[in-house]
């Protein structure tokens, strides 16, 4: 059964932008820090991941009501958006749901400190949704080789006989298929098209890249997007942030020999059991994920975001605000709003203490 669910160009854009969160952050319902005199001011501009959406929203007016004289402003244009948007100058730190790749890394951040690089520090983890609309239909079972086949353009209509297969006790109805991707770059595509790569690569031929890879199905942008179409489609199915599934059916996915629903602890039991990326700067904490788990009490299609930042900034009070911004939603304090307002997993203790200590030489 389905567990419990979580209640260049573009610079100029993506930094005009970024004032909208903020406003909606400072409505939220975030558990409130405790109240302390801050010297902190200034402001902090930042965009990316979509799926931090409702937890940016949390920290920020977490954050902001302890330190009165700051004012965050997060836009969830999405991963590939706020990486470009970052390393452009037109914000001080990303979030993403894809850590930095090799030739984003060997290039320059403009606000970084000259000769200094950018660093990816895991902030949320989540599990990531297969949210689906069919009439009729209230429990699906998938494994990765028919999700693929879905999403690749193989299985276009909800009684297929792969689908039939792993769902004996529904009536499938013959149906249509309208499989809803990301529109835009997005490391939620990169984390899911990463399970289906690692478990049905014989379907899931391309390597996982924040575009979405095939010519198929419908296109969304962002989140919200995906969410959107998928609730006002008819036989519709995507995938989304575990946090904005809402009144979706959810799929369960096959892990082992059972069909296993999401939790935030499957989840985070997956990202505790993997390696750090080889061959990275000690204080990069990029996570390579193994998502071929045969254990039934983990869930694999799970993505890891991260918090970008300069190891050193060019503006070193700006950097000083930064590493305090990031240090509180890294903190047990931050998870423990994040894991409240967007039902996010709390970094282990182990990951937490190295995020710590790299933020820690960041100035």
């Amino acid at each position: 059964m389905n567990l419990k669910r979580f209640g260049a160009p573009v610079v100029l854009a993506a930094a005009a932008a970024l004032v909208l969160t903020s406003c909606a952050a400072n409505e939220g319902g975030a558990t409130e820090p405790t109240e302390s005199a801050s010297s902190l001011s200034g402001t902090i501009n930042a965009a990316g991941a979509s799926s931090q959406g409702s937890a940016q929203e949390a920290w920020i007016a977490a954050f902001q009501t302890a330190n009165t004289d700051v004012t965050i402003n997060y836009d969830p244009s999405g991963s590939g958006a706020g990486r470009e948007t970052f390393i452009a100058g037109g914000s001080d730190f990303a979030g993403s749901d894809s850590f930095l790749n090799d030739e984003e890394l060997a290039g320059e951040f403009a606000s970084c400190a000259p000769d200094t690089s950018a660093i990816d520090l895991p902030v949320y983890i989540s599990p990531i949704a297969v949210v689906f609309n069919v009439d009729g239909v209230d429990e699906l079972n998938l494994d990765a080789t028919t999700l693929a086949k879905i999403f690749k353009g193989e299985i276009t209509s909800w009684d297929d006989p792969a689908i039939a297969a792993l769902n004996t006790q529904a009536t499938l109805p013959a149906t249509p298929i309208t499989a809803v991707h990301r529109s835009d770059d997005s490391g939620t595509t990169k984390n899911f098209a990463d399970y289906l790569f690692q478990n049905a690569p014989d379907v899931w031929d391309q390597k996982p890249a924040d575009p979405f890879p095939y010519q198929t199905g419908e296109g969304a942008q962002g989140t919200s997007g995906v969410i959107e179409a998928v609730g006002n489609g008819v036989g519709t199915i995507g995938y989304a942030d575990a946090s904005k599934a809402g009144d979706l059916g959810v799929a369960n996915i096959k892990v082992g020999d059972e069909f296993v629903g999401y939790s935030a602890e499957a989840a985070a039991a997956v990202v505790a059991e993997s390696p750090l990326v080889e061959g990275r700067d000690g204080n990069d904490l990029a996570i390579q994920l193994d998502r071929k788990t045969t254990d039934p009490t983990h869930y694999p299609l799970v993505l890891v975001s991260y918090a970008i930042v300069c190891q050193e900034y060019a503006d070193a009070t700006q950097g000083e605000l930064v590493r305090e911004y990031v240090s509180y939603i890294a903190s047990d304090e931050g998870q423990a709003v994040a894991a409240e307002n967007a039902g996010s997993a709390p970094l282990s203790a182990d990951l937490s203490a190295k995020v710590a200590a790299a933020l820690e030489t960041v100035k």
